[in-house]
């Protein structure tokens, strides 16, 4: 006789995961107010300057210069230059008021920092002013996807299980999802990542990972109605659907997160 396993009971737990859950949420407006948020040059507009250079100049000490000439917190990034490779590029990425960067402003900058590593002949390629206005679009757009995609959603969910809850069912998938979405953007704020447009594919892979995780669980309900009959208790068919799908969650996830790590 084989050994029935375990079904972990959910849904009868469900007040501790809903504790977890505001936790989480009140840590996204926390981090939020006490931290602040990070917003990618592309989104709010600045000024990129680029610099080629030998050898190995310490970026802290670039950024603590920059940000005593330009009195506003810069990103440096360092990347190879193109061509034989013996090269490096700098960039230094910084948003400021309106006409406060001036070309007596770069050129102190630049002269600064070519005083402060002599020996590395640093060299400014390239001033780029960013326009927000790209970035603002690019955001738009990414919500009027999600909207539009949140709704037609909801309209599908409810026609495909309306045996199991209709509307309802459209209206709490959309909540977990939107549960999900503030996860992650509560992880990016925490951890001082930038909102950039990485933040915006992250946002919109999640969406299809968290809705068709919904649609997997809201399958299996409707499945086991079938198979243990319609007298079965709600909370009942729950617990077996969420246990039978959470490998498969599990090792979607694990799959992916391997897949980006490569």
């Amino acid at each position: 006789m084989s050994k029935q396993k375990k079904v972990r009971d959910y849904v009868g737990h469900m007040h501790i995961y809903i504790i977890i859950s505001a936790i989480m949420i009140l840590c996204a407006i926390a981090g939020s107010l006490i931290f602040g948020v990070e917003v990618a040059i592309e989104f709010k507009g600045g000024t990129i300057l680029s610099y080629s250079y030998t050898g190995d100049v310490d970026t802290a000490q670039v950024e603590t210069l920059a940000k005593g000439i330009l009195n506003t917190p810069v990103t440096i990034q360092t990347g190879e230059a193109l061509g034989d490779g013996s090269g490096k590029t700098m960039t230094i990425s910084f948003s400021c008021a309106e006409g406060s960067f001036t070309p007596e402003v770069q050129g102190q900058l630049t002269t600064s920092i070519q005083g402060k590593f002599p020996d590395n002949q640093i060299e400014l390629l390239e001033s780029n002013d960013v326009s927000p206005t790209s970035g603002k679009q690019f955001f738009y757009k990414c919500l009027v996807a999600a909207l539009a995609a949140s709704v037609i959603l909801i309209i599908y969910i409810a026609l495909r299980f309306k045996r199991i809850s209709g509307w309802s069912a459209g209206m709490c998938a959309i909540l977990a999802l939107v549960h999900d979405l503030i996860a992650a953007y509560g992880t990016f704020v925490i951890a001082g990542f930038e909102i950039n447009s990485n933040f915006m594919a992250v946002l919109l892979t999640i969406l299809g990972y968290s809705i068709n995780d919904t649609v997997v669980v809201y399958d299996r309900i409707r499945e086991n109605r079938a198979l243990m009959g319609k007298k079965t208790p709600f909370e009942e068919l729950v617990n077996h659907s969420v246990n039978q799908s959470a490998r498969r969650t599990i090792i979607t996830t694990v799959t992916t997160v391997m897949a980006l790590g490569v």
